[in-house]
């Protein structure tokens, strides 16, 4: 027999079960804000070009190097963003409902928290070296404590990068296992 008590701790609990569930599009204004970034992003990469593009003539090849690897940072942090506004949205807020459109990333059928901080990583670490690189070919502008302090910061993505999949490449095994699934 249910009490009225316990009638109205269940409509309690799934009143709060459904907020939980709900407060998932509290998210949704931060993936548009996000949006709003990359476009200042794009107008940022568009002054750059046009800039190289006016000076050209007048500077070295080096010079051009490092201009272009700051355009490729650009685009790479705008891949980033890219990758957190659908697969974050994808994973945590809502589905995209793509499946059909000819458009759809490869990755993003695929995606989920693990392999969305995995592919995070790999992207910092692709925006650090070039970081990194532009740093090496300006290596005679730059004190010895930057040009230090910017390896020990890379190779600490590369090693987190390589301690996030290790992690998941255990928890998914064990989770194969746990299911009777384990590879032979």
């Amino acid at each position: 027999m249910n009490t009225s008590t316990d009638i109205v701790r269940k409509a309690s609990l799934n009143i709060m079960g459904q907020m939980i569930f709900w407060s998932r599009w509290l998210q949704a204004p931060l993936y548009l804000g996000l949006i709003v970034a990359q476009g200042v992003y794009v107008y940022h990469f568009m002054v750059e070009l046009v800039h190289l593009v006016s000076i050209a003539s007048k500077i070295t090849e080096s010079e051009i190097m490092l201009i272009v690897l700051g355009l490729i940072d650009v685009v790479m942090i705008a891949n980033l963003l890219i990758m957190v506004i659908i697969g974050g949205y994808e994973t945590f807020v809502s589905r995209l409902n793509l499946t059909e459109h000819p458009d759809q990333p490869e990755w993003l059928s695929h995606v989920n928290a693990a392999t969305m901080k995995i592919k995070l990583s790999m992207a910092l670490i692709g925006i650090s070296s070039i970081h990194l690189l532009k740093t090496f070919i300006n290596a005679e502008n730059m004190t010895e404590a930057t040009i230090k302090w910017q390896v020990i910061i890379h190779i600490t993505f590369i090693m987190s990068a390589i301690a996030m999949a290790y992690t998941d490449r255990v928890m998914t095994k064990t989770l194969m296992d746990a299911h009777g699934k384990a590879e032979s």
